[in-house]
């Protein structure tokens, strides 16, 4: 990131001028980004004009929610799982986020990138969400690292990589925002339709769903024994709600939200009073 060099000043105690900084100099503005920016402040205000002109049907709303919730691609990609105090946290995931603002209407939503500092190697980021027809909007800026988890790994470099870093960080981000603007009685009631599609399945047999849930869940180095504490019960006692449960975990860890040693921790050794007083 260029740092502005500091406009030289001139003693003016003899005339008591003001100094005054001088503009920015955007001479390397090309034609066609300045076109862009006055097309883009054009189109909100038109957009928010539409949007106060043609405000939204919430019933229709409610219907095209529903008609979204019900599809099997959608419910299964709603909730994502993640390890907190020993315990599954589940929440709606960005993906739902997106489909919701969609199915409510009017509203505009994305990330954008401030800034990009590659001399510190970090990213400005501003997650962004606003119902233009109520004039609800909430943003929030925050600062990505360019690189991975974790305090060993290294910068990032490659432009496609930065990028995809930025994304895959922003999406909680973009996610916490777009909820901020939904009604919360619209959000539960999406989100308790998915589960009632992940509950019910695509109309196969129970017992088909439990070994169709092993089987995915082996392909990936999981255990049929792991599963069965997961759930905590045998799997022969597994109900359609565990199997919901076990689809919102396999989507975490396919999306890498969270890491098979987090999802099915080893059993720790148990420690006897012998152990301690004879350590040999």
């Amino acid at each position: 990131m260029t740092a502005v060099e500091p406009t030289s000043r001139r003693n003016t105690a003899s005339t008591n001028t003001p100094v005054r900084a001088a503009a920015p100099d955007f001479g390397r503005l090309g034609q066609a980004t300045a076109v862009e920016a006055s097309r883009a402040i054009a189109q909100v205000q038109m957009a928010v004009t539409i949007a106060q002109q043609v405000p939204r049907d919430e019933e229709r709303a409610i219907a095209k929610m529903r008609r979204s919730c019900t599809r099997m691609e959608l419910a299964q990609r709603a909730f994502y799982s993640l390890p907190r105090n020993n315990k599954a946290v589940t929440g709606p995931t960005v993906q739902l986020a997106r489909e919701l603002a969609r199915c409510w209407g009017n509203i505009d939503y994305g990330v954008a990138e401030m800034v990009r500092d590659d001399d510190h190697g970090q990213s400005e980021m501003q997650a962004f969400a606003w119902d233009m027809e109520d004039n609800a909007r909430n943003a929030e800026t925050f600062i990505v690292p360019h690189k991975r988890a974790g305090a060993r790994s290294p910068l990032l470099t490659d432009v496609a990589t930065i990028a995809e870093n930025n994304a895959s960080v922003s999406a909680r981000r973009e996610r916490k925002v777009i909820y901020s603007v939904l009604p919360a009685w619209f959000t539960t009631m999406a989100q308790d339709i998915c589960r009632e599609t992940l509950r019910v399945g695509n109309g196969q047999e129970l017992a088909a769903r439990v070994q169709e849930a092993v089987d995915i869940f082996a392909r990936g180095g999981v255990t049929a024994e792991q599963l069965e504490k997961r759930v905590e019960k045998p799997r022969a006692d597994w109900t359609a709600d565990d199997i919901a449960e076990l689809e919102i975990l396999f989507t975490s860890l396919k999306n890498k939200e969270i890491t098979k040693e987090e999802a099915f921790p080893a059993e720790q050794e148990r420690v006897t009073a012998a152990d301690i007083t004879n350590p040999a």
